[in-house]
This record gives C-alpha cells, sequence and structure tokens, in this order.
C-alpha cells in the first residue's frame, strides 16, 4: 500500500461540536487532543514521515477573548503531549504578533528531538500564508527555489490533507506546499474522531493517480 510521506491534519469543527454536545464554544478546543495524540500513533504505525497539524491562524485570533485563550491553550497542551513520545517537533508561525504564545517559542527556531526522535511534527500556531509568504514578493532572484524563501522552508511538501468538520476549503493552510495535495473530507467533526476516519483517507490516497501536473 501506498502510503504519504507527509500528511496534513486540519481539525476542524471543535466549536460546532461543542454546542451539539450543549456546551459553550470554547469548551469544544480541548477535546481534540486525544485526536490529535491518536492520529500521531497511527502515523507512527503507517510509516507516514511528517506530520503537520493546523493549530490557529491570525485570523482566529479575531474570535471572542475566551475561545482564543482556549485554542491557545490546547496547542500548547497538544505540542506538550508529543513531547513525551518519539517525535521531533517544530512551530511554525508570527512569533513577533503578542498573539503567540510564549510557552512555544523554544519550539520555533529549530527542529527539537523528543524521545528516539522518528517523525517530524509542525505545528502552524499563530500562522498566516501571507506572513509565510512575504520575502517571495522583493526576490528577482529567479533561480532561487520559492519553498527556501518562505516561513515554512522547513516543511516539506504535503502529499495528502485530510480536513475534519465537513468544509471544503484550505483556510490558508501552506499554500506552496499544498499546491499538489490530495485533500480528503471527513464529515465527523475533530472531536467525534474515529481510526476508520485515519484508514478510509489513506484507503482513498492509495488509490489516486498522483502526477503532479506530469
Amino acid at each position: 500500500m501506498r502510503v504519504p510521506k507527509h500528511l496534513a491534519v486540519i481539525p476542524d469543527g471543535n466549536r460546532r461540536w461543542a454546542e451539539n454536545n450543549g456546551l459553550t464554544k470554547d469548551k469544544g478546543y480541548s477535546s481534540g487532543l486525544n485526536p490529535g495524540l491518536e492520529v500521531f500513533k497511527l502515523c507512527e504505525k503507517a510509516g507516514i514521515k511528517e506530520l503537520t497539524f493546523y493549530g490557529f491562524t491570525s485570523d482566529n485570533t479575531k474570535r471572542p477573548r475566551i475561545q482564543r485563550l482556549a485554542f491557545t491553550k490546547a496547542c500548547i497542551e497538544a505540542v506538550e503531549l508529543l513531547t513525551k513520545e518519539n517525535a521531533e517537533l517544530l512551530v511554525i508561525g508570527n512569533t513577533d504578533s503578542k498573539m503567540f504564545p510564549e510557552e512555544l517559542r523554544p519550539y520555533t527556531k529549530t527542529r527539537k528531538k523528543f524521545g528516539k526522535g522518528g517523525i517530524k511534527v509542525n505545528f502552524l500556531v499563530n500562522y498566516d500564508w501571507k506572513w509565510d509568504v512575504e520575502n517571495l514578493k522583493n526576490e528577482e532572484k529567479k533561480s532561487i527555489n520559492p519553498i527556501d524563501l518562505l516561513k515554512s522552508k522547513d516543511i516539506s511538501r504535503v502529499d495528502l490533507i485530510i480536513r475534519w468538520g465537513g468544509r471544503r476549503r484550505l483556510s490558508g493552510f501552506l499554500p506552496l506546499q499544498a499546491v499538489y495535495s490530495d485533500f480528503f473530507i471527513v464529515e465527523d467533526y475533530w472531536p467525534d474522531f474515529d481510526e476508520d476516519h485515519f484508514s478510509s483517507a489513506l484507503d482513498w490516497y492509495n488509490v489516486q493517480d498522483i502526477t503532479l501536473g506530469g
């Protein structure tokens, strides 16, 4: 079976899940922590080499303060959970903004190895695609690979993106690395994660015609 080298996760539907369960919207984010750890372990078993989680965007910080604090806390806890695994962690996001959590700053400069290392795990935190590509605007040397000018240059091309929550959009996710990504939609909300979601996505990917434009 052909598996993606690099899998990305857009974990959407936390707020809708909370409301459906009689909770306020801010209560949905912490319920996404266990699904994230499950996906990591499934990637280990499948032999996936790199995994990217879409934490939150700069646009997300415009939400009510109680929600912003909740999803920021969830991202911090998610990274801390993975420091207990065999992983190589990197956090990418606008660290110049006051919305970037100080607790995650140590993970931003270079990739940090935990345990025996293994899967490269990237978290996009306070991420803005315009911020990511801003160095491209003034670049005149056509021979330079544009990926090398990105703030996210240490993240490789994404093979498969899985988005939970039923929405069919990329929401500004890594525009250059995602240019040839396959895109699989899970209708269920992220906190309702089930292993079948993961296996269905990999089965679907296995039969896609991967040409990269060729």
